[in-house]
């Protein structure tokens, strides 16, 4: 069964993430994943992004958003990037649905 992958840029639009040195988290997350959709692009990989733009997505729109694409099987993989700064108080919310 080939693997099918949705890409998360985390964060983005009206919540930015972690900042430092001019580096804003949801600009960078969104690179990387461009970047990540670009390759798995050129290596015949189905994928799609969740986000493509400085868009905000919020906590039950976003998993709604990575389902729409391929479901909710066992052949999607979800890579969900994030950068973080540590020493704060982040948090990470895992949600099965």
């Amino acid at each position: 069964m080939a693997k099918k992958i949705v890409i998360d840029a985390g964060h983005g639009g009206a919540d930015p993430g972690t900042s430092a040195n001019g580096i804003v988290e949801k600009d960078l997350t969104l690179k990387i994943s461009e970047y990540l959709h670009q390759r798995f692009d050129e290596l015949g990989i189905p994928n799609e992004m969740t986000r493509t733009g400085d868009t905000t997505l919020g906590p039950s729109e976003r998993p709604k958003r990575a389902q729409s694409f391929y479901g909710n099987s066992s052949d999607v993989i979800l890579l969900s990037n994030h950068i973080n700064a540590g020493g704060g108080e982040g948090h990470c919310v895992t949600k099965e649905v």
